[in-house]
């Protein structure tokens, strides 16, 4: 399979995939864990044919198959609270909690790798809280108790994709492949296990039970998370630091425009200046991450 040869385009069709995510969770009539499990269970097998069809082996370390197993567990908690955020507050504001994983990457780079925070950082994170506060407002206390428990499984969600990223990161340190295919295969399947049973713990059934759920969750799987990330990955490497912070925006900013338009979100002008003041915070946020890694030791 020849993915399209522009990597500019493939990145942000890719983008633009996966920022459909939380549309076809709010679609389908089943648990938020149920969802997670098919994304990573029908997007790891797209994967994975991939690798098969281009014939790539995984042939890893027993070191990094122990990382990857890890990365799985932290992606499978990821989606896990990003289910329930978008359940609780809706695609748009769901998927911008989620990417604050970038000033959780940017604290992780101060406290474990000791690198000094940017100028730009410092702006990006009051920035963003005041961004979010301009969209939830400052009365905590005032908010529906569904409400405060989809915000804080959005910040779950950024807490745990950061963790993702670095078990990731971790993975590739030794890595002479351009595009981490094989490790995202191997992810999203240890991490579709891990859902299977946590949905069974939980009572709750894998089965799909419509038709219309079931395009849903193959339209999940197929186009969001398979190809949206092979497109993606295999586009970054060729692609400059402000393109792939263009495109990191282009993810929450896409989710806000799909919940105000096929779930009929009401936006006032605060929110909408708190979620234009959060995007340009995350890609300040990116910005200052792609920087500090091309930096000389």
């Amino acid at each position: 399979m020849r993915l399209l040869g522009n990597p500019t385009l493939r990145l942000f069709i890719g983008a633009a995939l996966i920022s459909l995510s939380p549309v076809w969770v709010k679609l389908v009539a089943v648990s938020p864990t149920t969802s997670a499990f098919w994304r990573l269970a029908i997007g790891g097998v797209v994967i994975a044919l991939y690798l098969v069809v281009t014939r790539q082996r995984p042939r890893l370390s027993p070191r990094i198959w122990l990382v990857l197993i890890l990365a799985a567990v932290f992606l499978a908690t990821d989606l896990w609270f990003y289910h329930r955020s978008i359940q609780y507050i809706g695609p748009g504001l769901s998927t911008l909690l989620a990417n604050f994983q970038v000033f959780v990457m940017a604290a992780a780079g101060i406290v474990i790798l000791r690198q000094p925070p940017s100028v730009r950082q410092l702006i990006a994170i009051p920035l963003a809280l005041f961004g979010l506060a301009l969209i939830v407002g400052v009365d905590w206390g005032g908010l529906p108790e569904s409400y405060r428990r989809g915000i804080v499984f959005g910040l779950g969600a950024a807490v745990t994709y950061a963790a993702y990223l670095l078990a990731m990161r971790r993975s590739r340190r030794d890595s002479t492949t351009p595009v981490p295919t094989r490790e995202i295969a191997v992810v999203s399947l240890a991490g579709a296990a891990m859902l299977g049973v946590t949905a069974l713990t939980e009572g709750h059934s894998l089965a799909i039970s419509s038709g219309s759920d079931a395009l849903w969750l193959v339209c999940y799987g197929v186009l969001s998370h398979g190809t949206g990330m092979l497109f993606i990955t295999s586009s970054l490497p060729h692609v400059t630091t402000t393109q792939a912070g263009i495109a990191l925006l282009l993810q929450p900013t896409l989710s806000f425009v799909w919940d105000v338009v096929f779930f009929a979100r009401p936006m006032s002008a605060k929110e909408l200046l708190g979620a234009a003041i959060a995007l340009f915070a995350i890609y300040l946020g990116s910005r200052s991450r792609s920087e500090q890694r091309k930096a000389p030791a």
